[in-house]
């Protein structure tokens, strides 16, 4: 989301469990997103609980059970939210060609899914 549209939204994301205070980026991932230019090396995986704003107008979850917490967070707020169900590259297992080409599959659905949902990216006259 930030590379297709930048600093013209506020984007945050989370995910269920805490990185441990360890400075843990999952390599694949991390393969993953270099291969569409987008640098994850710094990356620090952060929970709900670590949001540091708590006002959203939009919660898109990937999971069951980060749609339950979504629920939670939005509850009492005009916050929308959307489930959009992704596979967890992270359950397949394989030689390092098969596991790379889970996370691609996941990166290029959710680039699709976004530009699906809000659009293409616009400059100005375009």
């Amino acid at each position: 989301m930030k590379r297709l549209f930048g600093a013209r939204v506020y984007v945050d994301s989370v995910g269920l469990r805490a990185d441990s205070g360890q400075d843990w980026t999952d390599p694949f991932m991390a393969a993953a997103m270099d291969e569409a230019g987008i640098d994850m090396s710094r990356h620090r995986p952060k929970t709900f609980d670590e949001l540091e704003d708590q006002s959203f107008d939009l919660v898109i979850s990937l999971t069951p059970e980060a749609q339950h917490r979504a629920v939670e967070l939005a509850r009492g707020r005009a916050t929308e939210l959307e489930y959009w169900p992704t596979h967890d590259p992270t359950l397949v297992v394989g030689q390092r060609e098969v596991m790379l080409h889970a996370y691609r599959e996941v990166r290029d659905a959710l680039e699709a899914r976004l530009l699906a949902r809000f659009g293409s990216v616009r400059t100005f006259g375009g």
